[in-house]
């Protein structure tokens, strides 16, 4: 391997690596990623030759003023963030540094601006991708580091005159092109420095304790936020909602059967909606007011009891509106921002109108909170004041009276409430078409041509149909949007809920039960729709349950855990003392023994190798005389002499035949290389002396070599000039 490739890919690994942690943060838009990443790939690939090319001395310098005053004019002319400009000037500099890098020095430029790429992307991001980036360096730095060390000293000593152990002048293109200076053994002994590393870092980790990340003023507020809930309902401007697979949240349900269900369906409620005008649902009230907390917990209509309630625990990804989902029969809350230690849960939610909870997001990392269900399965809300039912029984002022006579039909015979829901649902489920891009949305009554005309919409179709019937029924309804369920992810032991899960439903409210959800769609097209079999499957489930554990146990290493896993190694520790812990234990200590044993056989054999190869070169050289050892490095100048004049030595052939082919060949410079090679044979071989003035004559000879053939080419030119 040729030590400046090994060297220039290391550099260049390091350096993509830490631009993919800051990409991987998520803290550009699409467009700016993929314009830094083009980049990036155009600047690794730039030769070294265009580097140091004359006409692009200074072109470093005009780029780095270009991007200055683009992102100076950003932020002055535009709204843009600091943050960001900050960020998108240290992923460009790195880059214009790799296109116009000239020498070591500028390789160890690279090098730092790829490790403080890997800490901006520690504080920006920190999720998977992030930690993929992170083990890449840990692997890479180490030779980067060494090779780029090599590469300074070899460069300095050539600038400033050194000289070999020949006396010979440091030739540095020769040793960059060379294959001896960097091994196999070099490139797995620096790579193999990342385990201690590793472990060492690990260790300070998890012993010292950690702080919200919020406490940084970097964290705010993310404006690439994940669409796929809505706070209102449009029938007239709804795209298409089931589509989208990306993640919105991880949902763990208690006391699952075995197998778990692959498909859950849970109705996680957003928000609800009580007014409608015939085209689109809104909140009649919109009041905020801190929510009330006890030790951490939060109640909806009375306090959890965490003691006895079962507990739900949902990972939200950031989302817009900053929406707090609930199941139907949840009781209460215990909320915790991603990363965070001892924020007050009072100041964290916010309580609003029809049982709507949001929270405040502190940085772009979402939220996990759990949540307490009801044993009895009681309905969250359960209260409906007199004065208020009014509200929930408004009909638009247009609605068709053929609406109104729909639902009289329907329910016809029908006096209880519940019942009346039942029907309406029934009729609606197995009547009508599920359909995404329904056509009703573009007349100015979509309610009236949904159930008369084209008889097929999305979910919001139904669920304004059934509140709508509903409501010309006398019975109190509103409008719910949230997301249906999850998918099951057999790795992570949790349901995954995607955007395309988006949905909306009806709540019922019923004297003496509470509001009662009810959904109308046909249930085939209300549930989850995520691939449930498949390698696409397999993958999808095996990275986001480690993107689930490295956000819980890495991002989300708190105190909390830190005194749980001391807890946890003390109470184990203390349980090994018994017999039974012992015989349970035995297998462990036996397999971790065996690895151990292999380990250092493995070590011992490496070892006794290395030493048995290096006994054989210092026997090799002992025979050796000290006119042999000058012999051979006065032999190699020849040698590289030989290439610059275009006859070089194959290594199958002897040095004295090659000399002898050359004069067979009538080569003007023949004479001179073999009576320079039998002077290295007889001190090579012959046991001649070779004293300092034969040195400096051999060094002299061959340096006229060299100089042949500029002096051959000096006379063609001016042969060819005197040409007519």
């Amino acid at each position: 391997m040729r030590f400046g490739m090994v060297h220039r890919v290391m550099t260049d690994a390091l350096a993509a690596l830490g631009v993919i942690a800051l990409v991987a943060s998520g803290q550009f838009n699409r467009y700016v990623s993929w314009a830094i990443l083009i980049s990036l790939g155009l600047a690794l690939v730039v030769r070294e030759s265009w580097q140091r090319h004359p006409a692009l001395r200074h072109l470093d310098t005009g780029i780095l003023l270009a991007v200055i005053a683009v992102q100076v004019v950003r932020i002055v002319a535009t709204d843009a963030s600091v943050l960001d400009v900050l960020v998108e000037f240290a992923a460009a500099l790195q880059i214009i540094r790799l296109a116009t890098r000239k020498g070591a020095a500028h390789d160890q430029q690279v090098i730092v601006l790829a490790l403080l790429h890997l800490i901006a992307g520690t504080v920006l991001g920190g999720g998977m991708g992030y930690g993929l980036c992170f083990l890449g360096v840990l692997v890479v730095a180490p030779g980067a580091l060494v090779l780029s060390h090599l590469r300074r000293e070899v460069e300095g000593n050539y600038r400033q005159g050194a000289r070999d152990r020949t006396g010979l002048p440091v030739d540095v293109p020769r040793i960059l092109r060379s294959r001896r200076v960097v091994g196999r053994s070099f490139l797995a002994v620096t790579c193999l420095l990342s385990v201690p590393i590793f472990v060492f870092t690990a260790l300070l980790f998890v012993i010292f304790p950690r702080v919200g990340l919020s406490l940084l003023l970097l964290n705010r507020g993310h404006t690439g936020r994940m669409i796929g809930f809505s706070g209102k309902v449009d029938l007239g401007a709804v795209g298409v909602l089931r589509s989208d697979p990306k993640l919105a949240m991880r949902v763990e349900i208690p006391e699952l059967p075995e197998p778990p269900p692959p498909r859950l369906t849970m109705h996680l409620r957003g928000t609800a909606l009580d007014a409608y005008d015939g085209r689109t649902w809104t909140q009649s009230e919109t009041f905020k007011r801190p929510t009330e907390s006890d030790g951490g917990l939060v109640p909806i209509e009375r306090y959890p009891d965490p003691a006895v309630d079962p507990v739900m625990r949902i990972d939200l990804e950031p989302i817009d509106p900053p929406v707090i989902f609930l199941p139907p029969n949840a009781t209460g809350l215990r909320l915790k921002h991603r990363g965070q230690l001892g924020v007050d849960a009072n100041a964290m939610a916010q309580r609003g109108p029809e049982g709507e909870l949001r929270y405040q997001p502190t940085d772009d990392r979402g939220l996990v909170y759990d949540v307490f269900l009801s044993r009895k399965r009681a309905p969250t809300f359960q209260r409906l004041p007199a004065a208020e039912r009014r509200r929930y029984l408004d009909l638009p002022r247009d609605l068709p009276s053929r609406v109104v006579e729909l639902a009289q039909q329907w329910t016809q015979g029908v006096d209880r409430p519940a019942d009346r829901a039942r029907a309406i649902q029934e009729h609606l489920r197995t009547e009508y078409r599920y359909d995404l891009a329904s056509p009703s949305g573009a007349d100015p009554q979509p309610l009236d041509h949904f159930l008369f005309e084209s008889k097929r919409g999305h979910c919001e179709f139904y669920s304004t149909a059934m509140a709508i019937l509903l409501r010309a029924v006398d019975v109190p309804t509103r409008n719910v949007t949230g997301f249906v369920g999850g998918t099951y992810n057999r790795f992570g032991r949790f349901y995954a809920v995607r955007q395309g899960d988006a949905h909306s439903w009806v709540e019922v409210y019923l004297d003496g039960e509470g509001w009662m959800t009810f959904d109308p769609t046909p249930p085939a097209d209300a549930a989850p729709k995520s691939e449930l079999v498949g390698a696409w499957a397999y993958l999808r489930d095996f990275i986001e349950a480690t993107s689930q554990r490295w956000d819980r146990h890495v991002v989300g290493y708190d105190l909390n855990q830190q005194v749980g896993l001391l807890q946890t190694l003390t109470s184990r520790y203390r349980r090994s003392g018994s017999s039974s812990d012992l015989s349970l234990s035995r297998p462990r200590i036996l397999a971790v023994a065996a690895v151990a044993l292999a380990l250092g056989g493995g070590l011992l054999y490496w070892r006794f190798r290395r030493t048995r190869r290096g006994r054989e070169e210092r026997r090799a050289d002992a025979g050796r005389t000290p006119s042999a050892i000058l012999a051979t490095a006065l032999y190699e100048g020849l040698e590289a002499a030989m290439l610059v004049q275009g006859v070089p030595r194959p290594p199958s052939l002897p040095p004295l035949r090659h000399a002898e082919a050359l004069e067979l060949a009538d080569h003007p410079l023949a004479r001179e290389i073999l009576t320079l090679t039998q002077v290295y044979l007889r001190a090579r071989f012959g046991g001649a002396t070779l004293t300092e003035d034969d040195s400096r004559d051999f060094e002299r000879r061959v340096k006229a070599l060299r100089g042949a053939e500029r002096r051959a080419r000096a006379a063609s030119d001016s042969g060819l000039a005197a040409s007519p």
